[in-house]
């Protein structure tokens, strides 16, 4: 696994051992951040968070092409030594606040967030349990754009949110979403 583009292009991570996570491959993150870019114009000066963060390799793409801050969250041991080597590796950590624990955990907000990247085990559904509850406890910004993993086969399922853009790439789908309008 490598970093694709910004400022630590080329430069290689680590994935945790063991099949507890999926790390996310290199073509799907391309097409993720394609997608995004082609949305966002540029992540400079944006925050994000990494939810079911794993190795970090999401969040670190973003910080790497200038966003300003990036919060990590997860809870498997293996990911988060992975993910905290990979973090320091790159000397990210004044732009990276890593979170040990369940996304479902998080509490009410302190900020929201401009971009949000989940990629939960496939087939758990959890991503839409996620962003139901990060809404509801001020975690989304309501400009953001969140981009979604799920199996090839397995829907978004994220109720209320718009979806942008459904593309499946290998074993995988990506959904980019937006929040539900406010009333």
């Amino acid at each position: 696994m490598r970093i694709i583009s910004g400022q630590w292009r080329g430069r290689r991570l680590g994935a945790p051992k063991g099949d507890a996570t999926r790390p996310t491959a290199d073509r799907t993150r391309e097409a993720l951040f394609s997608m995004l870019t082609s949305r966002l114009g540029s992540f400079e000066e944006l925050s994000v968070m990494d939810l079911f963060a794993g190795s970090g390799a999401l969040g670190l793409e973003a910080l790497s092409r200038g966003a300003a801050h990036c919060l990590f969250v997860e809870q498997d041991r293996a990911a988060l030594d992975a993910l905290r080597a990979n973090v320091a590796a790159l000397c990210a950590g004044g732009a990276a606040d890593i979170r040990a624990g369940s996304v479902m955990a998080l509490g009410q907000a302190r900020r929201a967030y401009d971009v949000l990247l989940l990629d939960p085990p496939y087939g758990s559904g959890a991503g839409a349990v996620a962003l139901d509850k990060l809404q509801r406890q001020g975690w989304i910004a309501p400009s953001a754009w969140i981009g979604l993993e799920t199996a090839k086969n397995e829907p978004a399922n994220a109720a209320d949110f718009i979806v942008e853009s459904d593309r499946r790439i290998g074993k995988g789908r990506l959904t980019l979403l937006r929040p539900p309008p406010t009333s």
